[in-house]
């Protein structure tokens, strides 16, 4: 849980001062915490005993409905949702679920 916490207390604040560019600090931060989110994700389920495949499309959901939960923080908050942020998120949750995938037997 505290790993949730320091990952999201990294996100609460204005990202995008410089501009919403495509490579920066706050893209690093993005697909990081989606790889972390999408890991943590399937790691919990698949403790409960859930499938493999169905652990991913759940990890997958969590994952999807965290990043887009943020973009739609961000615009309500008076920030700035972000179609970058959003491909920074899904890459790192593609690789999280190729190291998932390629690591479990």
């Amino acid at each position: 849980m505290r790993g949730f916490l320091l990952v999201f207390s990294l996100h609460f604040h204005d990202e995008h001062a410089g501009g919403d560019k495509w490579f920066s600090a706050d893209k690093a931060k993005h697909f990081f915490t989606a790889a972390f989110v999408q890991s943590a994700s399937y790691g919990g389920l698949h403790y409960l005993g859930v499938g493999r495949r169905s652990s991913l499309l759940g990890a997958s959901v969590v994952g999807a409905t965290v990043s887009i939960g943020k973009e739609v923080y961000d615009s309500r908050s008076g920030g700035n949702a972000s179609g970058k942020d959003l491909s920074w998120d899904a890459a790192g949750m593609i690789a999280a679920s190729v190291l998932v995938h390629r690591t479990e037997r």
